[in-house]
């Protein structure tokens, strides 16, 4: 691959992660906490081109090290996408015992942590094509880095935090199957002509 076709890869997979937090997340306002970090461009974009889950680890690692060092204000929180490595939900899930084991050997615990998306995301006891799973769908499977003060300031910020998810649920349905990709196409589209 030239050095130019992988910087359209790179910059094509963030500028489509990039409408999915735009037109999903914030958009449908699936997480209340998104916009204000993303408006205030606090949200590192991180593309990962692991092949394996050891180069994924290592990843992970660095942007954990990182994201702990950074300067909140500048640098609140992480999607670390990694399109080549885990796109099997099953294995992407079995991923995050190791993440989460990483941020314990990192003296991260309390201070950091990671969450989950991925483009086959599924809830347990839900069926695949639940859309309750849309939720939790990126474009790629990306882990979230997310600073534990900054979920306390939000918990704060919206207590009844739970009423969320069943919000998100109530949004989904009323988007339907045929909404939802369409928001998905859109979110490809807007990708495309961000390059």
């Amino acid at each position: 691959m030239s050095t130019s076709s992988s910087n359209n890869s790179t910059s094509h997979a963030i500028a489509h992660t990039r409408a999915w937090v735009d037109r999903a997340v914030i958009g449908l306002n699936l997480c209340p906490f998104a916009k204000a970090v993303q408006v205030k461009g606090q949200v590192r974009y991180v593309l990962c081109e692991a092949k394996d889950t050891a180069e994924l680890l290592s990843a992970l690692c660095d942007e954990l090290d990182y994201l702990a060092k950074a300067e909140p204000t500048k640098t609140d929180t992480t999607l670390l996408i990694h399109p080549g490595v885990l796109n099997d939900f099953l294995d992407f899930n079995d991923f995050l015992e190791v993440a989460d084991a990483a941020v314990a050997e990192l003296g991260l615990e309390g201070v950091l942590q990671v969450a989950s998306f991925h483009p086959q995301f599924q809830f347990a006891d839900t069926a695949v094509d639940d859309l309750s799973n849309a939720t939790n769908r990126s474009p790629y499977p990306t882990l979230h880095l997310i600073r534990e003060a900054s979920i306390d300031r939000a918990v704060a910020a919206f207590p009844e935090a739970e009423e969320i998810f069943e919000a998100n649920i109530e949004k989904l349905e009323s988007l339907g199957a045929e909404g939802w990709a369409a928001l998905q196409a859109q979110c490809r589209r807007d990708a495309q002509n961000g390059q």
